[in-house]
């Protein structure tokens, strides 16, 4: 996630004890590759969180002076008088930066900046007045300097992590912050331990009879990381040259593939109206960051979608990213619970990406102590997520014993109902917690034994409750009003109070569940003007009521 914020990564569980750590970073405003639907190998889509976590609301942006391209670049608005003032005074003071764009300017930061409350990130902690003077003229044979890097983190209050590297010099040159987040982050000191890799399939342990239950159990599997090429700039640093000359080669890696890998590379700038909603439908399509995003914010969004791009083979299995968040996202994922055939195709990409590196005379961004590295510090080392998606029907009534049993093996459950609750159809996303400190095959192993853990559990629950328990009944559709279901709050107190009223005189829906309601719209809705959608654009009053009680079979 990523910096997020991704959203897709979590925040790591230490290899030591951790403290607790600030809020995740938000998820990225992209498409995810949700388990891909059910077509051919590739896995079915994982399930929607009924309930949306609780996420600050986008600033409104304050329009600021022309940037030297010519453009008008857009400071959020933070909330506080006074810092607004002071980010709005920098901003204006700040001059032209190389990489700046017609939509995009880099700050440059004359003083710390004077963080209020709203401030959560690891980098507001760290950064003191003695250390943002000892690093504020440093600048990376790139051009990224510490101004660029903390830009993010001062824009966007609420992130956890709070700072980006725009090349592989910045985790050198700005050391002195980045260790101290580093290690607030993952519990992992880089100055004093070293990381470890290994991509050898060969070495997890998944017996017969382990894999034959996880055939049984584990409906989706799928394993990422990030990998960034040395001597080029990352995403958010980047130049136009360095963008392209990635792109470059990672389309000869994708050429130099296994046979049962090889598939088809879609430049984001060139896609025909069908092929971009065959991504979008297989959940593979990601979209340009926006400006008040994490990704936006850092400037990972400029010269948009050039140099950026898909990969998938043709059974669906193996995919990448071209120049999102990272150089290259790489992500294979199956049906069912084969994890280590889903692993043996991940670390062949991860192989054939460090090969093309070679060949074009680069090797992979990697270092002794942080493994390895990327835009953000929460994606170091392994940077590995593996995950399966797990139906536990008996667990999933008592979510706390589950999350007991996760954490004995570093494992995150993520449930779709929230933190401590139950999820939808009983069925579970499972993942590595940690990402630095442990080797891939430590990782993927660790999240073998857990998931088999559960599932031993789960069957002696359910033999015990086949002994005499009445058959679970099923659950049918909530009425009106007893739904659990929360409405998003707008920002606009006229808009929210008129959407509270139609979700209480809606009617109940035979497709409803106890944690999601259908509104019926019983006029065209008093659109504001933070709604932006095309479809707000084109719905008339005279359309809206030519069309309302029109129902699909």
């Amino acid at each position: 996630m990523g910096c997020g914020a991704s959203k897709e990564a979590p925040k790591a569980a230490a290899p030591a004890a951790t403290p607790a750590k600030p809020t995740a970073e938000p998820a990225k405003p992209v498409v995810t590759p949700a388990d891909p639907p059910k077509a051919s190998a590739a896995p079915a889509p994982a399930p929607a969180p009924a309930k949306a976590p609780s996420a600050p609301k986008d600033p409104e942006p304050v329009k600021s002076a022309p940037s030297a391209t010519g453009g008008t670049y857009e400071l959020p608005k933070i909330g506080d008088e006074k810092f607004d003032a002071w980010l709005s005074a920098q901003l204006a003071a700040s001059g032209p930066d190389v990489k700046d764009t017609t939509d995009f300017r880099y700050l440059t930061f004359s003083e710390i900046p004077p963080f209020i409350d709203l401030h959560k990130s690891l980098m507001r902690k760290h950064l003191t007045p003695e250390l943002f003077a000892k690093l504020k003229d440093i600048k990376s044979s790139k051009g990224y300097t510490l101004s660029n890097s903390i830009q993010a983190g001062v824009l966007r209050p609420h992130l956890g992590v709070g700072i980006t590297c725009g090349d592989e010099e910045c985790f050198e040159l700005f050391k002195d912050i980045l260790y101290p987040v580093v290690k607030g982050w993952h519990g992992f000191d880089p100055a004093t331990q070293t990381h470890k890799s290994d991509l050898d399939p060969t070495k997890l342990t998944f017996p017969a009879d382990i894999a034959s239950k996880f055939g049984t159990y584990v409906k989706s599997t799928r394993i990422r990381a990030a990998r960034n090429i040395a001597g080029f700039s990352l995403p958010a640093g980047a130049s136009v040259e360095d963008r392209l000359a990635v792109e470059g080669v990672l389309k000869e890696a994708f050429a130099s593939l296994p046979e049962p890998l090889q598939g088809k590379y879609y430049p984001l700038g060139g896609l025909t109206s069908a092929q971009e909603d065959e991504l979008q439908a297989g959940g593979f399509l990601f979209q340009k960051p926006g400006p008040m995003q994490l990704l936006g914010a850092a400037g990972a969004g400029r010269g948009w979608p050039d140099g950026r791009g898909i990969f998938h083979n043709d059974a669906k299995t193996v995919l990448c990213w071209c120049n999102e968040e990272d150089q290259c996202r790489i992500i294979a994922m199956e049906n069912g619970g084969d994890v280590k055939g889903v692993f043996e195709r991940f670390c062949s990409l991860s192989h054939a990406i460090k090969g093309a590196a070679e060949a074009n005379g680069k090797k992979l961004m990697e270092s002794p102590n942080l493994g390895f590295l990327g835009t953000c510090p929460s994606n170091l080392g392994t940077g590995l997520r593996a995950s399966v998606m797990i139906v536990l029907p008996e667990l999933n009534k008592d979510p706390h014993k589950l999350e007991e049993i996760c954490a004995g093996f570093d494992l995150q459950p993520r449930g779709s109902s929230g933190e401590h609750s139950a999820a939808v159809g009983a069925k579970w996303d499972i993942s590595n917690k940690q990402r630095i400190g442990f080797s891939e095959v430590e990782l993927v192993q660790k999240m073998i034994d857990g998931v088999g853990k559960l599932i031993a559990l789960e069957e002696e629950l359910a033999a015990a409750a086949a002994g005499g328990a009445a058959p679970a009944k099923t659950p049918s559709a909530p009425a009106a009003g007893s739904s659990s279901y929360e409405l998003p709050k707008i920002g606009d107190e006229a808009f929210d109070g008129w959407l509270t009223s139609q979700l209480a005189a809606s009617p109940a829906d035979v497709k409803d569940t106890d944690d999601f309601r259908y509104l019926t719209f019983s006029e065209i809705p008093p659109f504001t003007e933070l709604h932006k959608s095309l479809m707000r654009k084109n719905l008339t009053p005279e359309l809206f009521a030519q069309l309302k009680d029109i129902k699909s079979s």
